[in-house]
């Protein structure tokens, strides 16, 4: 990382270097369009109608969105080409919500069980939204088994709801450092197999939609149409570390003061779990790292406390402003009310994150 932060901010801060911000963006389309599949970002990273501007600009076919309220943000922001990739439950105020977001955008929706189906159709969604079949493709979190995709898309298409195809997460490629190229392999193959098992009941798969940043550069070929990558925008440890960005594609850090370095061996910066989230796969060591600090890392937290582990460096100052790389970057975005967007060492705007919150 070889950006720099702006003065005078007020810390904790989620700082976006624009430049480098662009630069994912256009990379990843660029690389999508090489291979001939549509790139339909997932929003839940950024949760913010300025980076979904950009991703539609360099041509984005619509957005993934993880909830209804994130939908309704994004439809109320002009994008009428969504998908909620997740096993979307049409009951209570959800069903009323669904349908006007049906009458009012092109609207594809995820469902894994019969269940969650028949409550589709009693929202009165047959004729009005897609259905997408979610296949579990290795990460065992939700999803059928391939096979089962097409009894279950059969079942759907009799409720007289239209299905439009299949889609996965890959989830299994962040288990290890060296898991995105099978996951990424999973993904092809056994959405292969459930497109297959669609054919064998007379359906046809028109959309098959892989979606993980780690495994979109592995799993973008047939017959994968369409890829769903999200956290690639502003990048973080986790994928530095999977191998998925290099350092100098990081577009986003939380900036922090040092506000202790009463304790040798330690300094203590004004973010904490409130501000980088507790996000720590097996294979990470701390909540993030600081450049700065020759990458030292934050050991442990409190709410607004990091305490990060910096040995026998000589400790930096206190008021000392510092970047901190987190390690998952998207539930730390949704901690912030706003981005500070910097260019050449200046901010030069806030965006709002306008979709934080919107959980349900």
């Amino acid at each position: 990382m070889d950006w720099q932060l702006p003065e005078n901010l007020s810390t904790p801060a989620l700082v976006v270097d624009h430049d480098v911000l662009v630069a994912n963006v256009a990379r990843m389309a660029a690389r999508m369009q090489e291979r001939g599949v549509a790139l339909r970002p997932h929003a839940k990273t950024h949760k913010s109608l300025d980076v979904a501007a950009l991703q539609r600009e360099h041509g984005a076919v619509g957005l993934t969105v993880a909830t209804v309220g994130e939908a309704e943000v994004f439809a109320a922001g002009g994008h009428d080409d969504l998908f909620i990739a997740y096993p979307v439950i049409a009951q209570r105020d959800k069903a009323d919500r669904l349908a006007r977001l049906a009458g009012s955008l092109r609207l594809s929706v995820g469902v894994d069980s019969l269940d969650a189906a028949e409550l589709l159709a009693a929202a009165g969604l047959a004729g009005r939204a897609a259905v997408m079949i979610e296949v579990d493709t290795g990460q065992h979190r939700s999803g059928v088994l391939p096979e089962a995709a097409g009894p279950l898309a059969e079942a759907v298409a009799d409720l007289g709801l239209e299905v439009e195809g299949v889609f996965t997460h890959g989830g299994h490629g962040y288990w290890t450092p060296d898991a995105p190229a099978g996951a990424a392999r999973d993904e092809v193959e056994r959405l292969g197999q459930a497109v297959e098992a669609l054919a064998g009941r007379g359906l046809d798969a028109v959309r098959v939609s892989a979606g993980s940043s780690p495994t979109v550069l592995g799993s973008a070929m047939r017959p994968v149409t369409e890829e769903r990558p999200g956290t690639y925008v502003f990048n973080d440890r986790q994928q530095v570390r999977l191998g998925a960005a290099d350092p100098g594609q990081v577009a986003l850090v939380v900036a922090a003061t040092v506000v202790s370095t009463a304790v040798p061996g330690q300094v203590v910066i004004d973010a904490g779990s409130k501000s980088l989230g507790s996000d720590r796969p097996a294979w990470l060591e701390g909540f993030g790292t600081v450049p700065e600090l020759d990458g030292a890392v934050v050991a442990s937290m409190s709410e607004c406390h990091g305490i990060v582990a910096i040995g026998d460096r000589t400790p930096p100052a206190v008021g000392t402003m510092v970047r901190v790389v987190p390690n998952h970057v998207c539930p730390v975005v949704n901690l912030f009310d706003t981005y500070d967007v910097a260019s050449g060492g200046d901010v030069v705007a806030r965006w709002p994150v306008s979709a934080r919150g919107h959980l349900a």
